[in-house]
């Protein structure tokens, strides 16, 4: 037995599992078996490995052949802006998969349902199990209908900081800096919130897990905001 309502769960991934163990281990996190201690169960782990194996196939074979004057080192850079922790979990979010996956109680507690890593985790090991479970063409299906698609925006994000910088020196003046505003929360599950100052003026706020992505989040925010007035 599952210990949620899986229909609902494959309506958001548009696939459903011959096998629906595979789907439970999918969604469940090491915390979660250590936990509950059963004999036989395991985590998504060994999915998530898998998945990520696949996930780069059917990534790298969709650029080469979207963008085909595009040299091999571009080609990885891109792969890699698609692929990052920040691209992920906002696909996992989008598919609901952290209202779902099994955590310890400890591991609710301390944020993990709406955590970045554990997010871009499911979306692998998701991944993972629908390769197992129904082949190449359908895991091909669900990575290229929720990740690779408005390639454009979802990249902007990786580049945030330095199309930022480039936006703002375009004339060969300007300046960008980044203020530390907060830090919160224990060791292992910190919030970052960072301001991105253009020309001493705060322009955006970002938050993340760490202090980089906080700067990205702020940038990528910044950039947003330029776009809509037009500068």
């Amino acid at each position: 037995m599952l210990n949620f309502n899986e229909q609902k769960l494959e309506e958001h991934i548009q696939y459903v599992f011959n096998n629906k163990e595979l789907l439970k281990q999918a969604l469940s996190h090491s915390s979660f078996i250590n936990e509950m201690k059963k004999k036989g169960m395991e985590s998504y782990e060994r999915l998530e490995y898998l998945g990520d194996a696949v996930l780069e196939l059917i990534s790298s074979e969709f650029l080469f052949n979207e963008y085909k004057d595009m040299p091999e080192g571009k080609l990885t850079k891109l792969r890699a802006s698609i692929v990052c922790e920040y691209t992920l979990s906002s696909v996992s979010r989008m598919l609901h998969l952290g209202d779902y996956v099994l955590l310890s109680k400890g591991e609710e507690m301390t944020g993990g349902r709406n955590r970045d890593s554990i997010l871009c985790d499911l979306f692998e090991s998701v991944l993972g199990a629908i390769y197992l479970d129904g082949g190449m063409e359908p895991a091909r299906k669900y990575v290229e209908s929720f990740l690779l698609t408005d390639i454009e925006h979802k990249t902007l994000f990786y580049d945030a900081k330095t199309t930022l910088q480039e936006i703002v020196q375009k004339d060969g003046k300007g300046s960008v800096s980044y203020k530390l505003v907060s830090e919160s929360g224990p060791d292992h599950n910190k919030t970052y919130v960072m301001d991105v100052v253009v020309d001493g003026k705060k322009l955006a706020t970002g938050k993340g897990s760490s202090k980089k992505n906080a700067q990205q989040m702020a940038a990528y925010e910044a950039i947003l905001l330029l776009r809509k007035n037009n500068l």
